[in-house]
């Protein structure tokens, strides 16, 4: 493999790393900003618990959006197969930019999902009936990850390697 083909490579695996990365990282944020909030509710009636921990759980789709591009780009250069394709620079970076709306999106609305699931577990603390319309919430922001992922999941399907 020549000096371009180990170049492309490194492309095409920070693109992989930025994805997983960056959506994990996002992931991790959420939930830990959820997890706070669930940990007050819990203290003051354990009885709530299985309720704010499916609210808690919601931001982490995104490291799991970001792992599965992460997986796939590396399947499509060839390293889960056993060895490596001779991937060209401008292949390589075409792998980064398809993995960056993921790594992008995923770290944002992974925060931002943390931040909406606080407030939904707020609901479910004062008003437990209310557990339905207060998942919607941070449903909604998972929107977007959803729109990342199949964005980034096309583009490094239709980079031809």
């Amino acid at each position: 493999m020549n000096i371009a083909g180990e170049l492309g490579i490194v492309y095409a695996l920070l693109g992989a790393a930025v994805a997983v990365l960056f959506a994990g990282c996002g992931s991790a944020i959420g939930v830990g900003i959820a997890g706070q909030a669930a940990s007050g509710v819990v203290t003051e009636d354990p009885s709530k618990f299985a309720k704010v921990l499916i609210i808690q759980l919601l931001p982490g789709t995104q490291g799991l959006y970001g792992l599965l591009v992460g997986f796939i780009t590396l399947s499509k250069i060839g390293i889960l197969g056993g060895g490596t394709a001779d991937v060209s620079v401008s292949t390589g970076l075409l792998i980064l930019a398809a993995c960056l709306p993921i790594g992008i999106v995923g770290l944002l609305s992974g925060i931002a999902q943390g931040r909406t699931a606080a407030a939904a577990i707020g609901i479910v603390a004062k008003k437990p009936e209310q557990f339905g319309k207060a998942m919607l919430f941070p449903a909604m922001v998972e929107t977007y990850a959803i729109l990342a992922l199949l964005v980034s999941f096309l583009a490094v399907n239709g980079i031809q390697v």
